[in-house]
Order: structure tokens, then C-alpha cells, then sequence
């Protein structure tokens, strides 16, 4: 985290992983006007709803009259720094697009969906990257294909509270990475918003010592928390470290394998929701 910026948004340099754990979003020709669908409780359906708000943003764009329903089924838990509900607006604005027949260039796609949220852009595309500024200035990132174990203690944590609650101050002399080396992840592998999530919830501290202690490579709070992710070179290793934590862990996990890029292929099966 580098500084507060005068629009509220901070300055950063953060490495985004797409993983083989997706959300599911159906887009369909409706009767009228835009109707959204979602089969977990916890999702508003109004026009606070991101996949609302990026179809309202398509519509504006194009000057189009949408007719369509988009039905939402939801893996990715809600509020767990894991990139769901941005990942789910970029999809609608993806296939809105196609539907249309591209009226809209990647440009400004990428535009519509940083006015949508910070890291909505990095889901447009389909591999690593390094994001800075807001996190909408994009460089492609070559990673291993290294499996996670994903540990979330079901206790929504807000990205704004998190961002409100950082001790800019703390981090002050800090040294910013410039580079990252994908074969030794645990030289880079680092979360400055840990510090906020593990002082409103200590368990995550436990939980992380315990996933270096089953071998994973790397350990972190992902985004804004408070999902904990551990990161591993094979996925006997994370399914074997899955098995361990589940002993004594009660909240929601899975073992997903990190995406190479636009050219990785037959990842939906390989995502164990434990």
C-alpha cells in the first residue's frame, strides 16, 4: 500500500491470481427490461447488486433498451476478498458484449468496469497481473500454476472498513517489491491489509501459522480478508493440507488451482469445495 489518494482510493501494487473457483452467471433474452436471479440469501437484488450496475453501465454505453435475465449462482463466498462480486460484474459486461455483438472495444470495457470497482478491470482478462494506481493499471504476470487452500471463518469483513481502519503510518518506509520471482512466492507473497483483518478477527492469525506448518509455500489474507489463502505446488499437497485443517477447522474451504493465462483450459472441475 503506497498512499491515500485524494479521491478516497488508495495507491498500490498488488498481484491479482485468477482461480479455478467461479462464480456462475447465466444471461438469457427476457421480456422486459433487466431481471437478475441469485440463489444465496446474502445477495441484494436491487440496483446496489454489481451485476445490476454493470448491466446499467452497458445500457448507458451503447444507448440499448436491455431485455435480459441473469441468473447468479454463487460458489464464491460474500464479502471474502476473493474478487466474487467484482468478478461477477466483469462476466455480465463480457457477455453483454458478446450477446450485442462487441459494440463495445476493450478499452472501454476496461473503462466501464473501473468505474464499477478497482479490481473489476483485472477480471476482464484471463491471468496474473500486476496491478497499480487503484489497481486498474494492469501488467500481465507469468505464475506457476500453484494450487490454493482457501479457509474463510464465515464472518463478513467490509473492504471499506478494512481500507478506513489501515495505519497508512505503519507502512511508512516500507520497501515496495518491483519484482516477482513465480518460482519463490514466498518472497513476495505479502498483504498489508492483513494486520486490519487479523486485529478484528485474532483467529486468523492461528490459522495462518497453522498453514505453514502444513507446508504450504506461502500464506496471506486474501484482498481485504478475511479469507485466508495457502499456497501449494501440487494439489495432493493442498487437498492433504485441506484434510488436516479440517479437524479443527468449522468455516467454509476449498482447494483451487491458480490460472496461467487466457490459454488455460478444463479448470472448472479442478475446485474442491470441502
Amino acid at each position: 500500500m503506497l498512499k491515500r489518494r485524494p479521491d478516497g482510493y488508495h495507491d498500490l501494487v498488488t498481484v491479482f491470481q485468477p482461480l479455478s473457483l467461479a462464480d456462475e452467471l447465466t444471461v438469457s433474452p427476457g421480456d422486459a427490461g433487466i431481471t437478475l436471479e441469485c440463489d444465496h440469501p446474502q445477495v441484494p437484488l436491487g440496483e446496489e447488486n454489481l451485476v445490476r450496475r454493470a448491466a446499467r453501465a452497458f445500457e448507458r454505453e451503447t444507448g440499448q433498451t436491455l431485455r435480459v435475465c441473469l441468473r447468479l449462482l454463487k460458489r464464491i463466498p460474500v464479502a471474502a476478498g476473493l474478487g466474487g462480486g467484482s468478478s461477477d460484474a466483469a462476466g455480465t459486461l463480457l457477455a453483454l458484449n458478446t450477446l450485442a455483438q462487441e459494440p463495445l472495444d476493450a478499452a472501454t470495457l476496461h473503462r466501464l468496469a473501473g468505474s464499477l470497482g478497482a479490481d473489476v478491470p483485472f477480471f476482464l482478462t484471463g491471468g496474473p497481473a500486476v496491478g497499480r494506481g487503484i489497481g486498474t493499471d494492469l501488467t500481465p504476470l507469468t505464475l506457476p500454476a500453484y494450487w490454493y487452500l482457501l479457509l474463510n471463518h464465515q464472518a463478513p469483513l467490509s473492504t471499506r472498513w478494512v481500507y478506513e481502519n489501515l495505519d497508512l503510518g505503519a507502512l511508512a518506509g516500507l520497501p515496495v517489491l518491483k519484482h516477482w520471482d513465480g518460482e519463490r512466492p514466498e518472497d513476495w507473497v505479502h498483504n498489508d491489509l492483513e494486520i486490519v483483518a487479523v486485529k478484528r478477527f485474532p483467529e486468523l492469525k492461528d490459522t495462518l501459522e497453522q498453514l505453514g506448518s502444513l507446508g504450504a509455500r506461502a500464506r496471506a489474507v486474501s484482498g481485504s480478508g478475511p479469507t485466508i489463502f495457502g499456497l501449494f505446488t501440487s494439489c495432493d499437497m493442498a487437498r492433504r493440507a485441506a484434510g488436516a485443517m479440517r479437524r479443527t477447522f468449522a468455516g467454509w474451504m476449498a482447494v483451487a488451482r491458480g490460472l496461467t493465462g487466457p490459454a488455460d483450459t478444463n479448470w472448472e472441475s479442478q475446485v474442491w469445495i470441502l
